[in-house]
């Protein structure tokens, strides 16, 4: 039986940070790695099962108007 490492947090921002360019700043940088964490919680969300269907979505933010 074969075991699969995966990259740490650390190993996985060192590689986004990597693909960046060379020019990008501290916002730019912050920014990429904000948006792929929310991307990881966002599927994390839909393995568990933790989302809601469109009209229910609607319903709610119709509900926040009040």
């Amino acid at each position: 039986m074969s075991t699969v490492e995966h990259p740490t947090p650390r190993d996985q921002m060192i590689a986004i940070l990597n693909q960046q360019p060379a020019d990008s700043t501290y916002d730019d940088l912050l920014r990429e790695l904000a948006c792929r964490r929310a991307i990881q919680r966002g599927l994390a969300d839909v393995q568990e099962g933790r989302v809601v269907g469109h009209e229910e979505a609607l319903r709610r933010i119709k509900s926040w108007r009040n």
